[in-house]
């Protein structure tokens, strides 16, 4: 009987391969060896281990290569380097590319079932995750609309940073919804019924910044009348969110590092330190490092906001969550200005997905508001969208993409008899899955076991395929 877990090997040393063999001959595991990078890169197009065992130097092309390329078309595996003595160094650096653990030779057969064993529950465990998450993929979520697997990334995210202490740093283009992810992070926590407040960093002066976080006392400045609570008094017990960092003055964001590493701070004009229990949630549509590079932004002060990184993708990159989001606008809209508005013309539809919407989610929403308050009807055809989104495609361009779009994604696959068998449709209701693993069985069947040109194929995410082959293979065994 074949093994639940598959190994690969990439060793061209014959000697180590046949003792890493006798090493994990009374495992239950199924290792099978490669010598060469392109018979490994060939083997893994066809089939995803549960572990690569990889070493650096091949005959005919460097690890790093292979690494890349597994992290390049998510492969669901995890990737040991095996390293020579003095080559630790290259192999930190290859973690931080994406390999999940090294091991330094002489490989002892304690060490190297030990690393196993560690990554095939990690393997495990991960599967279970992913068996959860197909079945509980969220089309809205904390203020967000879409389904698309950038956006399930976001909300796992959330998820698991939410309950802690640690800062998030948000960062994406403006418009793609920051504010909502930090009202989000908010709402998930343990503070959620306690203040959150926001400061946009680059819509109040400079002169004005440190009084808006801290508060002053009278007298401070001109104009300071009245003892005034800064924002820092403000979220106590909660979540203070700092919008657009990058924009703060220096000389405050010397300050304000002091005051996340203390808790402690002083008003404008005071001379008494107050301290507060708050968390910090912190966002910019600029790249941060770009910024210490520069030197606008205080290197110690990014890493010490730097702890839970959180990109959010921009609206291009959302696919269909496009058309989701105008649709609620849309309904929202008519609602609120009296209007039948519901749906749009499939040639609108078209136009929607395929802008590039430079400004995101902010963008899109006035631009629904524009074609409900200027015109009327119930579905908003091609001719009520406004510039520049009616002079993006040419009107081929959008009967082409429309007919596409109506196809039927059955009838896609059936309408070549290479890509499915011919025959009558059963009377039976047969579950989902089932079809869809035929279907997926058939694409790659038909592209000679490539995984990846099936993918491409059914238009879908090569780690999809890879991650629901795996799982068929080890329900299999």
């Amino acid at each position: 009987m074949k093994s639940k877990y598959r190994i690969l090997l990439i060793e061209d040393s014959q000697p180590l391969t046949n003792l890493y063999k006798q090493y994990l001959a009374q495992e239950s595991v199924e290792l099978v060896c490669m010598e060469t990078g392109q018979d490994a890169l060939n083997y893994l197009q066809k089939t995803t281990p549960h572990i690569v065992i990889l070493d650096l130097k091949l005959p005919d092309m460097l690890g790093q290569d292979i690494l890349h390329w597994i992290k390049k078309n998510g492969l669901p595996c995890s990737i040991i380097i095996v390293t020579s003595h003095g080559s630790v160094n290259t192999a930190v650096e290859l973690m931080q590319q994406g390999a999940d653990d090294f091991l330094e030779k002489p490989v002892s057969a304690e060490r190297l079932k030990a690393t196993i064993k560690n990554h095939l529950e990690h393997a495990r465990l991960l599967n279970l995750v992913e068996d959860m998450k197909s079945s509980f993929e969220r089309n809205t979520y904390q203020g967000f609309i879409g389904s698309s697997l950038p956006m399930q990334n976001v909300y796992r995210i959330i998820d698991a940073a939410a309950p802690s202490k640690a800062t998030v740093f948000i960062s994406g283009e403006s418009g793609t919804g920051k504010e909502v992810c930090a009202e989000a992070i908010h709402r998930q926590s343990p503070r959620s019924k306690e203040p959150f407040i926001a400061i946009n960093c680059g819509a109040i002066p400079h002169d004005l910044m440190e009084s808006e976080i801290f508060g002053h006392v009278k007298g401070a400045f001109t104009g300071a009348s009245t003892d005034r609570k800064g924002a820092a008094a403000q979220a106590e017990g909660g979540t203070l969110f700092l919008d657009e960092i990058c924009e703060m003055d220096l000389e405050l964001q010397k300050k304000l590092l002091r005051f996340i590493q203390t808790g402690r701070y002083q008003k404008v004009g005071g001379s008494k330190e107050e301290s507060v229990d708050i968390r910090f949630l912190c966002a910019t549509n600029k790249d941060p490092l770009q910024e210490v590079s520069a030197g606008r932004f205080r290197e110690d002060l990014y890493y010490r906001l730097h702890v839970v990184p959180l990109a959010l993708p921009p609206l291009r990159e959302r696919g269909d969550d496009i058309l989701s989001i105008a649709t609620n606008f849309l309904i929202t809209y008519a609602q609120e200005e009296g209007k039948r508005f519901t749906k749009f013309s499939s040639e609108a539809e078209v136009v929607l997905r395929h802008y590039p919407w430079p400004g995101n989610v902010r963008q899109l929403q006035n631009v629904i508001r524009n074609i409900v308050v200027l015109h009327d009807g119930d579905t908003v055809s091609i001719k009520q969208l406004p510039p520049p989104l009616n002079e993006t495609l040419s009107d081929n361009e959008i009967k082409s993409l429309s007919h596409s779009a109506k196809l039927p994604q059955m009838e896609q696959f059936t309408e070549n008899d290479d890509y499915m068998a011919t025959g009558d449709i059963p009377s039976d209701i047969r579950p989902l899955c089932d079809i869809e693993r035929e279907v997926i069985q058939r694409a790659i069947e038909h592209c000679d076991g490539n995984v990846l040109k099936a993918a491409v194929l059914l238009k879908v995410s090569p780690s999809t395929l890879y991650r629901k082959k795996q799982a068929w293979e080890t329900d299999e065994i």
